[in-house]
C-alpha cells in the first residue's frame, strides 16, 4: 500500500464502452469531478482512436476504463506495454477484473489522489503466429490464446511443445493457453482450475478433446508453448475473444510470457481474490457477455 506518498498524475483518461449508456453517464461525471480538482483529462470511448494515440505516444499516467471485464481487457492490451495503471469501474454484468461499482467511485477517487492504493501486477503473455519462417501476426495477450476449429464441426490435430519439448497432440475443438487472469474466463468454462492473479504461470486446457489429455495442465513460471496446426479444415487463432485469425494446416502458434504486464489499481486488501472469489463465481450473468 501507498498510504504515505500522495498521488500526482499528469494527465488522466477516461474511458467507457460505447454501448453501455450508464458508463458514458458517469464517465462525463467523472469527468466533470476533476475538472474541478484541476485534473488535465482526455474522455473518450475505449476503441476510440485519439485514446489509442494518447497511450501510445504516452501523454496519459492513468486510465479509468468504465465498462466489463471485456473493456479491461481491452484497456490491458492498451496499458500494459506502455506501464500505464488502470482504474476500473463495473458497468457491465459480471467484472470480475473491475475494482469498484459504478455508484462508488465518488468515495474511492480521493483515496486515489492521496495514493491510498496498491497496484496489481498480472502477467500478458506474447501470441506469435508463423507460417513457415514467416512471422504472421504478434499479439498482447491478458486472457488467453485459443486455437481450435472454425465452423466445421471436426476436432483439429493440435501437436503441442512445452519449453521445445514434446508434449502430447490433442485431438480437440481447441486448445486454451491461459494466463492466471484468464483463468476465471474461457479456461474456467473448459473445466479448468482458478489460478491467484500474482502466478506468472500459463495453463493449458483442451476444449472437448477427444482421446486426449483431458486435465488441465499448469506450467513451471517462464515456459514457453509451441503449437502446431494439422488439419484439413478450417482452423482459427482467437486472442481474448477478438475477431478470428484464420489458420492453415501447419501454422505454428507460440505462447510465452510478455515482458509486460497490466496494472490494476486496488484499493482492497491483496486477500480480495478469495473474499470475492464465491460471490463471483455465484454470479452467473443471465444473457450476453460482459462487454
Amino acid at each position: 500500500m501507498n498510504e504515505k506518498n500522495p498521488s500526482t498524475f499528469r494527465k488522466i483518461a477516461i474511458a467507457a464502452h460505447p454501448s453501455l449508456p450508464e458508463a458514458n453517464k458517469e464517465a462525463y461525471k467523472i469527468a466533470h469531478f476533476l475538472k474541478q480538482q484541476g485534473q488535465d483529462l482526455l474522455l473518450a470511448m475505449i476503441y476510440e482512436e485519439k485514446l489509442t494515440h494518447s497511450i501510445d505516444n504516452r501523454e496519459i499516467d492513468l486510465l479509468i476504463a468504465l465498462g466489463g471485464d471485456g473493456t479491461m481487457l481491452r484497456a490491458g492490451h492498451l496499458c500494459g506495454p506502455k506501464h500505464i495503471p488502470i482504474l476500473g469501474i463495473n458497468a457491465g454484468r459480471f467484472g470480475f477484473l473491475m475494482e469498484i461499482r459504478l455508484n462508488e467511485w465518488r468515495q474511492y477517487l480521493p483515496r486515489l489522489f492521496k495514493g491510498d492504493y496498491w497496484l496489481e501486477k498480472r502477467m500478458m503473455l506474447t501470441c506469435i503466429h508463423k507460417r513457415g519462417a514467416n512471422e504472421l501476426s504478434s499479439h498482447h495477450v491478458l486472457n488467453e490464446v485459443v486455437v481450435g476449429r472454425g465452423q466445421t464441426i471436426r476436432p483439429v490435430h493440435l501437436e503441442t511443445h512445452v519449453d521445445g519439448r514434446y508434449l502430447t497432440t490433442y485431438v480437440a475443438d481447441a486448445l486454451i493457453a491461459a494466463t492466471a487472469t484468464g483463468s476465471t474466463a474461457y479456461a474456467l468454462a473448459a473445466g479448468g482450475p482458478i489460478l491467484p492473479p500474482e502466478l506468472r504461470n500459463i495453463l493449458l486446457v483442451a476444449v472437448a478433446p477427444h482421446l486426449s489429455i483431458d486435465r488441465g495442465i499448469v506450467l513451471a513460471e517462464g515456459s514457453s508453448v509451441q503449437v502446431i496446426v494439422h488439419t484439413d479444415h478450417d482452423a482459427l487463432l482467437c486472442i481474448d475473444g477478438q475477431p478470428a485469425v484464420p489458420l492453415l494446416d501447419g501454422d505454428q502458434v507460440e505462447v510465452y510470457a510478455s515482458e509486460h504486464n497490466a496494472l490494476f489499481i486496488r484499493f482492497q486488501d491483496p486477500g480480495y481474490f478469495y473474499r470475492n472469489l464465491t460471490p463471483h463465481m455465484n454470479r452467473n450473468p443471465a444473457t450476453g457477455l460482459a462487454r
